[in-house]
């Protein structure tokens, strides 16, 4: 994927040294982690992320244009048979304003351009801001699974299991 990729009102981008203080400002609050399978991080465990990051062709910085802060991130990884899955986080600052949909917007057009046949999302029902922006953007829910993954434990030590919607869009459906 070649970047920078410019819309707007952003621009999305490689990861970068200068990005720590603005990664650890989302990445530390527990409510925009809510639904990720981590926890929230310390500034040391956003210094190692931000190094995975900047090494990794599949996690990209959404900055705003207008004052060059970084908000949040945008994954596409690789999948098998010419797919990808994508995958968001925005600062909760910067929530509201559409700047996840013209991201994704953006990253959806440019790897269908660029041959991909099939993009998937994953996302937990609870998160209806995320699944409701899937939609927007044209994906089709395929499924839900029920209890299909967990990515914390409750004070016994026992899972606390989460259920998954699947979505996808194709590259030949409705143009984005």
């Amino acid at each position: 994927m070649k970047l920078p990729i410019t819309t707007d009102r952003l621009i999305i981008r490689k990861y970068e040294e200068k990005d720590l203080n603005d990664l650890y400002e989302y990445l530390s609050d527990e409510e925009v982690v809510r639904f990720e399978p981590y926890s929230a991080l310390s500034l040391e465990e956003t210094k190692k992320n931000l190094a995975w990051r900047i090494s990794s062709d599949e996690i990209f910085a959404i900055e705003l244009k207008s004052s060059g802060k970084m908000i949040g991130n945008i994954f596409l990884g690789k999948r098998e048979c010419e797919s990808l899955e994508l995958g968001y986080v925005l600062n909760k600052k910067f929530w509201g304003n559409g700047y996840a949909f013209e991201a994704c917007f953006s990253m959806c057009k440019n790897a269908f351009s660029n041959g991909t046949h099939r993009i998937e999302a994953n996302c937990d029902p609870l998160n209806s801001a995320s699944w409701k922006l899937l939609e927007r953007l044209g994906f089709v829910r395929e499924g839900h699974l029920r209890k299909d993954i967990y990515f914390r434990k409750d004070e016994n030590g026992n899972p606390i299991w989460k259920d998954t919607y699947i979505y996808s869009k194709l590259n030949n459906e409705e143009k984005l």
